[in-house]
């Protein structure tokens, strides 16, 4: 079987294979790559997952993509070492679950990506006896989920910036106490500035010197790895009848945690619909109901706050997949297929005080306990079952994507209770920290670069 190849959705690049695509991170022509063919998994195959731990199951929809690429040995060693964590499937009702992906060491679900990708660039990056200089933006908990993957890696450079007021002290201390190849930046804008200056300096020839690559969730890395856990939850919720099928909702920011359940959809997975959830940065609900799209510029301050994404980079991955193309810059150039769009997704937006009262519902009615962005995507899901009653008792799983104890303030508040802390986030507010301050301007971030970078 031939390596896949994957395209930009600029469409103004040839192909590359996965291991270009993983170090370049973005397309030359400031596309996101696209896997040129999408692999699938046959009914059987899926049942069989049931009886697989989840590193085996990363294992094989890796596999997929990475055929001819690495060696299967090499990658099995590689998934059985990134996850060697708990992925909880905590039941609310009989049909309806929460899918806690808190349980990685940085108590984010950009633990299942980040680990696995930094796996995947260091392997690549010894057999080359290369370097790399990463360049993440975050809005909070990417910096830290990436921080902590490539902390103390030889063949890596991190450097993250994060808007100045907008991510939690927690999630601030995960980044900017680790030190050696680990920088951080507070940029005083939001996170769609930190995202503008990541992408304007890999597109600016005068830094090709450096070699860099972004580990955001526009790298093909950071998404491939993030399709596995929807394969998961079905594995171990499906009752064994031919018309299984589920229901996910997706706290959504900057779409990529979405992008790899679609993904998902499309290898075979039975999703009877997709629930896109956002905060007060609607851009997507809508697009996704009368067809036009608009930034929303500067982006809403929302309390969940690493959704707060006024242009979302995976939409253009969306739009692809759909038949359509969308540029960085949010211009549609051509219309997507919006009426299977609509079929296989519902969105849903959800102001702040729909998430307090969900937090506090939720814990009162089922004594589960969520946070802000776990809030946004149960409250989407209740949105969509009061729409469409006949699914009431359908399979569904809503993401949980951060720890409660990352935002103990607002659930000490809503709640009256303290989150226990995870193992991963005891002691860090005694950790001494370390970053540097920047205004939202390029030439500033240029000079950053040239002067701390060789």
């Amino acid at each position: 079987m031939n390596p896949i190849t994957f395209y930009s959705t600029n469409l103004k690049t040839p192909g590359v294979y996965f291991r270009e695509a993983l170090l370049k991170g973005l397309a030359g022509d400031k596309g996101l790559f696209m896997p040129e063919q999408i692999p699938t998994f046959t009914k059987d195959e899926i049942a069989a997952f049931s009886s697989k731990p989840y590193f085996e199951i990363a294992f094989e929809v890796l596999h997929r993509f990475l055929v001819g690429e690495i060696d299967p040995e090499v990658l099995y060693a590689l998934c059985k070492d990134a996850y060697n964590f708990e992925v909880p499937l905590e039941p609310v009702t009989a049909s309806q679950f929460i899918m806690r992906l808190d349980q990685g060491p940085t108590a984010s679900f950009k633990d299942f990506a980040a680990r696995m990708m930094g796996r995947l660039m260091n392997h690549y990056l010894k057999q080359d006896q290369r370097k790399l200089l990463i360049l993440t933006a975050t809005s909070g908990d990417t910096g830290s989920a990436i921080a902590n993957a490539f902390y103390g890696l030889d063949s890596i450079q991190v450097l993250v910036l994060f808007p100045e007021g907008e991510v939690t002290n927690r999630q601030r201390k995960q980044m900017t106490t680790l030190g050696k190849n680990v920088k951080t930046i507070e940029l005083k804008g939001k996170f769609d500035d930190c995202q503008a200056l990541v992408k304007e300096a890999f597109s600016d020839p005068e830094l090709n010197y450096l070699d860099l690559s972004s580990a955001n969730s526009i790298n093909i890395g950071r998404l491939v790895p993030q399709i596995v856990y929807y394969f998961y939850s079905f594995s171990r919720l499906r009752k064994g009848q031919p018309d299984d099928s589920i229901i996910f909702s997706v706290p959504s920011g900057n779409f990529g945690d979405m992008m790899g359940g679609v993904l998902a959809l499309k290898m075979g997975l039975p999703v009877r619909k997709f629930v896109i959830a956002t905060n007060d940065n609607d851009e997507f609900t809508t697009f996704w109901q009368d067809g036009t799209y608009s930034k929303i510029e500067p982006s809403r301050n929302c309390l969940s706050s690493a959704m707060n994404v006024g242009h979302p980079s995976n939409l253009a991955r969306l739009v692809a997949l759909y038949g359509g193309v969308m540029d960085e810059k949010g211009n549609i150039h051509q219309q997507p297929d919006m009426e299977l769009m609509r079929k296989e997704i519902f969105a849903s937006s959800v102001s702040d005080a729909e998430t307090r009262e969900t937090i506090i519902a939720t814990w009162k009615q089922h004594q589960v306990m969520l946070e802000p962005h776990g809030s946004v995507g149960w409250k989407g899901l209740m949105n969509y079952l009061n729409e469409h009653p006949e699914d009431a008792h359908q399979l569904c799983v809503s993401l949980e994507t951060a720890h409660p104890a990352k935002f103990p303030e607002e659930i000490l508040k809503l709640l009256q209770i303290d989150p226990e802390l995870p193992e991963s986030l005891k002691g860090i507010e005694h950790l001494p920290e370390s970053f540097d301050k920047l205004n939202n301007d390029y030439q500033a971030f240029k000079q950053y670069l040239t002067t701390n970078y060789h």
